[in-house]
């Protein structure tokens, strides 16, 4: 995110999308400061100004400093759609990353995610996978969800899963919705958070 100054906000638009090459339409702005001239003169307005790949390069050298830190060697690859950042790591030691049950790839996750966040003022999609694990992960939940919702339409009764982080409640969450008499809900918290399938008479 960079500071910029102008006589009017639609100015230092446009400089800011010149200097970032992009279109004004593709910037995010905070006025941090605005000072009304007089009969003209001595207007000045003051905004912090970002695009999203701002927000990539933001990851990237977080990521970055982060491995230089702990003196790890690793390749970082990132890319976006529809606003959503994924970034692909691959180290020597792919193992160590991921952790016991993906925990340390989740915790990498939830820091990055966070440090984003704070940086732009903005809620980011942000998905940090090593060797595609969290997509195979994706993959193993969603199939033991929907086993789980079968055996909730037939029996009538509800069931909860393992406790798991959000963005794989989410998914189940998506995979589930169209499935007839079955819903989802999250309880618990924290750690405990997990996924409740509930069966739900009226939904088609």
């Amino acid at each position: 995110m960079k500071n910029y100054t102008a006589k009017s906000l639609e100015e230092l638009l446009i400089n800011a999308a010149n200097d970032k090459n992009v279109t004004v339409e593709e910037l995010t702005y905070f006025v941090t400061a605005e000072k009304k001239g007089l009969f003209g003169f001595g207007a000045l307005v003051e905004a912090d100004v970002y695009c999203l790949n701002d927000v990539k390069e933001f990851i990237f050298d977080y990521l970055g400093n982060f491995f230089t830190g702990i003196q790890l060697d690793i390749e970082i690859e990132i890319s976006l759609e529809k606003e959503a950042f994924k970034v692909m790591l691959n180290a020597e030691n792919n193992a160590i990353l991921i952790g016991k049950s993906g925990q340390t790839l989740q915790s990498i996750n939830n820091v990055v995610r966070s440090a984003a966040n704070a940086t732009f003022k903005k809620r980011f999609t942000i998905l940090v996978d090593i060797n595609n694990y969290k997509e195979t992960r994706y993959e193993k939940v969603v199939i033991l969800a929907k086993r789980v919702a079968k055996t909730v339409q037939r029996t009538k009764v509800s069931a909860s899963l393992d406790p798991m982080p959000n963005d794989e409640r989410k998914v189940i969450h998506q995979a589930l919705t169209s499935i007839p008499n079955v819903s989802t809900k999250s309880e618990g918290e924290g750690p405990n958070r997990h996924l409740t399938i509930v069966y739900t008479k009226d939904k088609k």
